[in-house]
């Protein structure tokens, strides 16, 4: 998606330059090399920060908050900024739309530069990183005071995402979850007939639809690019991830290795294609065309499946909760999607509580997923019967069992080493056991500033919350 267009004015103006000035001595390293460049790399940087901060002379407008939004989201939010202001004379939005691919960093360069808007979203892997860097304003004491905002009302999972370090810090926006996306006219050709609840119902389905199928058709699509799968059966059996106050990788102990099992053996067993996502050229067109029953996917694809499969096939698909290790243990998945923060110390922190409760209402969260298909976090949303249809409803039952990741700056970097540890167990490189113990010694070095920042805390007698809480 391209970015809205850019509304931060000329890199001329005296804000623009001191903006520059600051990121420029904040993120280059001094060197021969940077002072001989100096002119030129200053000329850059005033030419960036113009572009990519947003920095202009007025920002803090006393009733304008500055928002930035990602992807589509950002355009649909764009779209609802003339309700907003209606319902609120003197206060009016200025929405910023930023691609996916680009706003972590851009978000990381505000910072930086001080240039952060008075609201902006962040997926939730991204929060415990910006709460680490005090940018985002703490919210505890305005969700107590809200008569918009019920906390109870929100899944408990979803709401823990945005928790760190014992503070709320950003106010959950949408949500999304993995469950079982499957082909029921599969299951039900295979004598199966309904979907499975428990790891053992589903191992059995998946055995009686590959028989079914027959060669070079495999039950369950699993890409081994995606960390999620593993995941998902891990939670659902318990596992911390990590240990020690995360300080230490977990995936050696005894419910994630249980988890790994389950799932390195889908593909022992020919259940699960071994080239991963190499298999397919197109997800959809495999899962129209019969080449697999089940796929572990999130509600971006609902609309995706909806649009592509065929005609004749609109009623053979349909979704089901994660089913669990056994009857008395429901699956668990993993609470992600989005939130939305107020900059730490933004003169408009009022007028940024109210836009946030304003889009927290149940009727603009079901008008949210009426233009996106977003899902929302709160459960009197889901009353709308918009949400009765049976494909989206499972996602209601499902989001009663998600957990939040462990909320550390570090998660995104070890979740790409915990895909790596699956593919070399899959593929036959190591074996189970051995992927997950190299898998825990690659996190522990990840970990290792980490486990430096607590120790010293905890030695100097101050909170053992890497953030300083």
């Amino acid at each position: 998606m391209m970015p809205a267009e850019d509304r931060t004015g000329s890199p001329e103006s005296d804000a623009a330059v001191g903006c520059a000035r600051r990121a420029h001595s904040s993120i280059l390293p001094p060197s021969p090399r940077f002072a001989r460049e100096s002119r030129l790399s200053l000329r850059f940087w005033i030419a960036i920060t113009a572009f990519v901060l947003g920095c202009s002379a007025e920002r803090d407008v006393p009733g304008r908050i500055e928002v930035w939004a990602l992807g589509r989201e950002g355009e649909v939010l764009g779209e609802m900024a003339p309700a907003f202001a209606r319902d609120h004379p003197g206060l009016s939005l200025r929405v910023q739309q930023i691609p996916w691919s680009a706003a972590h960093e851009k978000l990381l360069t505000a910072f930086v530069g001080g240039t952060l808007p008075d609201v902006f979203q962040l997926g939730v892997t991204w929060i415990p990183e910006f709460a680490a860097l005090g940018a985002l304003a703490p919210l505890d004491a305005r969700v107590a005071a809200s008569q918009a905002v019920d906390a109870r009302d929100y899944f408990a999972g979803v709401w823990d995402t945005s928790n760190v370090g014992g503070a709320l810090v950003a106010l959950p926006w949408y949500v999304d979850t993995r469950l079982l996306f499957y082909r029921r006219d599969l299951l039900a050709r295979a004598g199966v007939g309904e979907a499975p609840r428990t790891w053992s119902a589903w191992r059995d389905a998946m055995e009686r639809v590959q028989r079914s199928l027959g060669p070079d058709h495999h039950a369950i699509f699993v890409p081994l690019t995606e960390w999620e799968p593993p995941i998902v059966l891990a939670l659902s059996l318990g596992a911390t991830l990590l240990r020690d106050g995360d300080r230490y990788g977990a995936f050696t102990e005894p419910a994630f290795r249980e988890a790994f099992a389950f799932y390195t053996d889908l593909f022992a067993a020919g259940l699960a294609p071994t080239a991963g996502a190499g298999a397919t050229a197109s997800v959809y067109r495999d899962f129209a065309e019969g080449w697999f029953c089940f796929y572990l996917t999130g509600p971006w694809n609902l609309g995706e499946l909806a649009t592509r499969m065929p005609r004749e096939l609109a009623g053979a698909w349909t979704t089901a909760p994660v089913p669990g290790p056994d009857a008395e243990r429901p699956g668990v998945s993993i609470a992600g999607g989005a939130s939305l923060a107020i900059r730490n110390g933004t003169p408009n922190a009022d007028a940024a509580w109210t836009f946030l409760e304003w889009l927290a209402a149940p009727a603009q969260q079901v008008e949210f997923h009426r233009r996106t298909g977003d899902l929302p976090p709160r459960r009197s949303a889901w009353a709308d019967p918009l949400f009765a249809e049976p494909r989206i409803a499972a996602f209601r039952t499902q989001l009663e069992h998600v957990r939040a990741l462990p909320k550390i700056p570090e998660w995104e970097r070890i979740a790409a080493r915990i895909s790596r540890a699956a593919e070399s167990a899959v593929r036959g490189d190591e074996t189970p056991d051995a992927a997950l113990a190299s898998l825990d010694r690659d996190v522990d070095r990840l970990l290792e500033k980490r486990r430096f920042l607590l120790d010293a805390r905890q030695a100097g007698g101050r909170s053992a919350d890497p953030e300083g809480r």
